[in-house]
């Protein structure tokens, strides 16, 4: 079974509302140079650190977690936008049943 990425054009609901806690992960969207991920963490999950391999953008759309870049924690909290440069450490985790867009800018070969 293929999975399904949005095409040009295409119209996607983002936040799950009543759907949140039966959600997954998911892709939305994979070019050669942009990734879309609807990320979902139920509340008390982490991440532990990791690196992305280009720049990035995580915007809450629902719930709210503690990301952590380097020494510093921060929250972030629905309508809120957090940019990172391309491998800059970080890590999250749910305060609550939440779901965050990350897109992902990927390096050109």
């Amino acid at each position: 079974m293929s999975i399904h990425h949005a095409k040009s054009g295409e119209i996607i609901e983002l936040p799950l509302g009543a759907a949140l806690g039966d959600s997954k992960t998911e892709t939305l969207v994979k070019t050669a140079n942009l990734e879309l991920i609807r990320l979902v963490l139920p509340a008390g999950k982490d991440i532990p650190s990791h690196k992305a391999p280009g720049e990035i953008t995580v915007q809450c759309l629902e719930g709210r977690v503690t990301f952590t870049v380097g020494e510093n924690a921060v929250e972030l909290s629905v309508g809120q936008l957090l940019y990172l440069t391309a491998g800059e450490p970080h890590a999250l985790k749910a305060s609550e049943d939440s779901s965050l867009l990350v897109t992902l800018l990927l390096a050109k070969k």
